[in-house]
């Protein structure tokens, strides 16, 4: 089996989970690098692990500098796990010296960053691949099927929310935020990438049209918008309704879908950790809503111990990832599908702050593209 020589940049908790994951499931994956301007991160025993990254991997080298990782550590794969604002700069250089590139989302924090970003990806003989695991989830791939079989039909209006549960003195949160400030500060529409990449998984056509407002700060602790509500809209007329929050009370469950077609209906219902799936299709007998368990774990991965990681799709996305540089396949979710579930976001966040003004969206694959937000 061909090796692939990895290295990782960032390891706050999301990227020392995803590098042990890689290095621990995956017979191709040699353990060659990892970079954080915080040396303690790879030298002393983090949140949440049994021992120091140093210690886990005593062949691995460390750097500090990312420039200087991509120099010398002859990497075939860089992993990205930067804060989510900070993305774009890193891919983009390792795209550059024809490294291959896994990166988590959202892709981009700017309009000027997509388009540098799509134009080092044309240059690149390296493929960039988009880790968007809500894509993997046991939902977006029936809902993928359900929608291929015509079962469901044209889809029409779609809805989306997450939701995430907020203590902000609680431990979890606490290490969470000890990497960077994004989190504290990211606008909640900005992170719309898990709402929206598996709706336009099933759509021939980008977003075009963003309307959204937020609720401003509803408590003296507040540091964004409580809550924000975004409307989308396609060409031909395809809507999307988004619900993201920056503070929640109540812990009901992070990601519901719901999914009007012509033919059918499918819906992903989480409350209080009892997530559910439920469909039916005007093409079937019986066109009574059907349930069944709505757990994360893509169907395919089942029976595998080694999927593990937010339920089964950290795996799923690196599997799928690792086995498209082997056999010659494209990226599991390219570039343009990420900058798609990206840019939304952006967009929405300057239609709240224009008081909810109807923007026009574009894409560096469009002729007529601007880094320019135009109503």
């Amino acid at each position: 089996m061909k090796q692939l020589r990895v290295g990782v940049v960032g390891l706050g908790h999301r990227g020392r989970g995803m590098f042990k994951l890689a290095c621990d499931s995956f017979e191709c994956v040699i353990p060659a690098a990892a970079c954080d301007i915080r040396p303690q991160n790879w030298y002393e025993k983090q949140w949440l692990s049994n021992a120091a990254f140093s210690e886990m991997f005593p062949n691995t080298d460390f750097y500090e500098s990312y420039d200087e990782m991509l120099e010398k550590a002859n990497l075939d794969v860089v992993i990205v796990e930067t804060g989510a604002d900070i993305h774009a700069e890193f891919c983009a250089k390792a795209l550059e010296k024809d490294i291959n590139v896994f990166s988590d989302i959202p892709n981009v924090a700017s309009l000027k960053e997509a388009e540098d970003l799509w134009k080092a990806s044309l240059k690149s003989k390296a493929m960039i691949s988009t880790g968007a695991n809500p894509n993997e989830q046991k939902f977006a791939v029936l809902l993928k099927e359900f929608h291929e079989k015509g079962l469901l039909g044209k889809p029409y209006c779609m809805e989306a929310e997450y939701i995430h549960w907020n203590l902000p003195k609680s431990e979890s949160s606490i290490h969470l935020n000890e990497n960077g400030d994004w989190r504290k500060l990211l606008i909640p529409i900005r992170y719309c990438t898990h709402s929206l990449g598996p709706l336009l998984a099933i759509l021939e056509e980008e977003l075009r049209l963003v309307s959204c407002f937020g609720t401003g700060k509803q408590a003296p602790d507040s540091t964004k918008d409580d809550m924000m509500c975004a409307q989308f809209q396609t060409d031909s007329g395809v809507i999307i309704r988004l619900m993201r929050n920056g503070r929640c009370r109540a812990k009901i469950g992070h990601h519901n879908y719901r999914v009007f077609g012509t033919e059918g209906y499918m819906e992903r219902i989480d409350r209080f950790d009892k997530p559910v799936i439920r469909y039916n299709s005007m093409k079937e007998l019986d066109t009574n809503l059907k349930e069944i368990s709505g757990e994360f774990m893509p169907p395919a991965y089942a029976n595998n111990p080694k999927a593990v990681g937010h339920g089964g799709m950290d795996y799923a996305l690196l599997d799928h990832f690792f086995d498209a540089l082997l056999n010659g396949k494209p990226a599991p979710i390219d570039l343009r599908a990420g900058l798609a579930m990206t840019l939304p976001g952006i967009y929405a966040e300057e239609s709240a702050k224009r008081g909810g003004k109807v923007l026009r969206m574009k894409y560096p694959w469009d002729e007529d593209w601007t880094t320019e937000i135009e109503e």
